[in-house]
C-alpha cells in the first residue's frame, strides 16, 4: 500500500512526498549541524532575510515537510559533547562524552553506514572540520577517546567509506612528511594507503582545483582532505576561496556515489557551525550555516529527480554558545549590524590577525573598524576593548574564564559585535537544550515530534533495515 502526503509548507505545496510501506530509501542523506541548535537555524534565516531585501526569504532546512525536535543529552552528562551526541546519531545509542561509537564499557556499536555497507549501498562522509573529527569519525570508527586522532585516522583506512572529504590531512600522513605538518608520532602515509586500496587521493590547497575538475565518469573511491587541521569558515574561505566549499564537496560527493548502482548513504557534517559558537562569532555561525543549507540544497535537487526514492534528514548534534536572540529589556534584533563584517572572529582575531601584547591599538581599531562594520564605537564599547587589550599587554591570566581561553581582545570585539545585534551568549561550550530538526522523501514522518537523538538513528535502522547493535 503507498502513502501519499501532501504538504502544505511554503515551497511544498505542490509536491507530493509518497512511498510505499515498507520500502527503504535507495538515496539517504544525514545532515548534521554541529552545534546547530534554534537559534543558529533561526539567526541564519533572518540574516538571509536582512541581505536579500527578501522578508519571507527561508533557509530550505526549515520548510521541509516534516519537523520534530531532539533532546541531546549523553549517557554521563546532560550537557553532551560531539563525540557522545554523535555516537547516539550513528548508532542509536547512548554513550559517555569523549566516547567514538563505543560503548562505556568499550563495546564496539554498529554504526548506520556499517549497516549500510553491509546491505550493498556506497557511503560517504563529508566534513568541514577535520575528518578526525568527533562527528565524522563516529561514522568510520570506534575509539574510547576522540582525541586518538592518529588511531581514528587509521580506522578510515579499514571503514571501508567511498568518498571521503574534509581538512585535517594531519593525522593521515607520516611526521616527516616532505609537503607539510604532520601530527603523527610515526612513518605511515596512510594516504599512500588509500591509493594503494584504489583511492583517488586529493591532498592539500594546491589540489583544489584537481577535485574540482574532476569528473567521475565510473565507480570510484576518493579521499580528499585539503588542509592541515579544519576547513575555514565559510566567510573567510571565501575570501581566498583555495579549497573546496561544503556545497562543492556536497556536489562532488553526490557525483561520485551516484555512480553505484546499489544507491547510497551519505552524511555530511556542517561542522564549523559549533567551532563559531564556541568562540561566541555570530557571523562565522550565520555564514556557515547558510553554506550548510546550501549543500542541502544540492541533495534536494537530487531527491528532485529522485523523489520516490530519496530521504534528506537535518539533525543537529546539539546546540553550542547558548545564543541568545535578544537580552536585557530590549524587543528587537538589528541584523544589520552583522551585514559589514568581512571575516570571522573565531578564526582571524583570535588565530590568524590576533591583537598581541605591544600591538598598535589605532591600527587595530581601524583594522576591526574596516572588517567588521565596527566604526562608531561608544565610549562604554571601546573601554571594554581597551580593558582586554591591557589583559593581553599585561600577560593577565583570564583565571575566571571571562574570555574563555581566547584572545580576550577577540572575545570583546565578538560579544560587541553581538550585542549591537541584541545577540547575548551564555557559555563558550554547549548547551543542553533540544534542538529541531527537519526531514523530506521516502519515510521523512518517522522523524516527526519530541524525540531523543538516538530515536533518529533507530528510526532510520528500521526504515532502512539495519540492525544497531553491539
Amino acid at each position: 500500500m503507498a502513502l501519499i502526503l501532501t504538504s502544505v509548507v511554503s515551497g511544498f505545496s505542490k509536491i507530493e512526498v509518497s512511498y510505499a510501506a515498507g520500502k527503504a530509501p535507495k538515496y539517504v542523506f544525514y545532515f548534521i549541524g554541529d552545534g546547530l541548535g534554534a537559534s543558529q537555524r533561526q539567526i541564519a534565516e533572518y540574516f538571509k532575510q536582512e541581505v536579500t531585501g527578501e522578508k519571507d526569504a527561508k533557509l530550505l532546512m526549515n520548510t521541509f515537510p516534516v519537523a520534530g525536535i531532539n533532546t541531546t543529552y549523553s549517557a554521563d552528562s546532560l550537557v553532551t559533547d560531539s563525540a557522545a551526541a554523535g555516537t547516539a546519531l550513528a548508532t542509536g545509542h547512548k554513550t559517555n562524552n569523549g566516547f567514538i561509537s563505543q560503548t562505556p564499557d568499550g563495546d564496539n556499536l554498529r554504526t548506520l553506514i556499517e549497516e549500510a555497507e553491509e546491505k550493498g549501498m556506497a557511503t560517504g562522509i563529508i566534513t568541514t572540520t577535520r575528518l578526525t573529527h568527533a562527528t565524522p569519525a563516529v561514522f568510520a570508527s570506534h575509539n574510547e577517546n576522540r582525541n586518538n586522532e592518529n588511531e581514528i585516522a587509521a580506522d578510515y583506512l579499514d571503514s571501508g567509506v567511498d568518498f571521503i572529504a574534509g581538512g585535517g590531512y594531519r593525522h593521515f600522513v607520516p611526521k616527516d612528511w616532505k609537503w607539510g605538518k604532520s601530527k603523527r608520532k610515526d612513518d605511515r602515509n596512510i594516504l599512500q594507503e588509500f591509493y594503494e586500496k584504489g583511492y583517488r587521493v586529493f591532498v592539500g590547497e594546491h589540489d583544489t582545483k584537481a577535485f574540482r575538475n574532476y569528473n567521475p565518469k565510473v565507480r570510484e573511491k576518493v579521499i580528499a582532505t585539503f588542509t592541515y587541521s579544519h576547513m575555514p569558515y565559510e566567510i573567510d574561505r571565501k575570501n581566498r576561496n583555495d579549497v573546496p566549499s561544503l556545497v562543492e564537496m556536497t556536489e562532488k560527493g553526490i557525483e561520485v556515489l551516484s555512480k553505484y548502482k546499489n544507491g547510497f548513504f551519505l552524511m555530511v557534517e556542517g561542522g564549523r557551525i559549533d567551532h563559531a559558537c564556541h568562540a561566541n562569532d555570530p557571523v562565522g555561525a550565520i555564514h556557515d550555516t547558510l553554506e550548510f543549507d546550501e549543500a542541502i540544497k544540492e541533495a534536494y535537487e537530487f531527491y528532485k529527480k529522485h523523489p520516490n526514492e530519496t530521504l534528506i534528514v537535518v539533525v543537529g548534534d546539539h546546540e553550542t554558545g547558548g545564543m541568545g536572540l535578544g537580552f536585557g529589556k530590549n524587543y528587537f534584533l538589528k541584523l544589520d549590524e552583522l551585514t559589514d563584517a568581512k571575516l570571522s572572529t573565531a578564526d582571524v582575531l583570535n588565530y590568524e590577525n590576533p591583537y598581541e601584547k605591544g600591538d598598535n591599538r589605532a591600527e587595530y581599531f581601524a583594522y576591526i573598524e574596516k572588517n567588521l562594520g565596527l566604526d562608531n564605537l561608544t565610549e562604554a564599547e571601546r573601554k571594554e576593548i581597551e580593558k582586554a587589550m591591557d589583559i593581553v599587554d599585561n600577560g593577565i591570566e583570564d583565571k575566571a574564564g571571562e574570555y574563555g581561553g581566547y584572545n580576550p581582545v577577540a572575545i570583546a570585539v565578538t560579544h560587541i559585535l553581538s550585542e549591537r545585534a541584541n545577540i547575548q551568549w551564555t557559555t563558550y561550550a554547549h548547551s543542553g537544550v533540544s534542538i529541531p530538526m527537519s526531514a523530506i522523501g521516502v519515510g521523512a514522518e518517522e522523524f516527526s515530534g519530541y524525540k531523543d537523538n538516538t530515536e533518529i538513528a533507530k528510526a532510520m535502522a528500521k526504515l532502512m533495515g539495519f540492525e544497531l547493535t553491539k
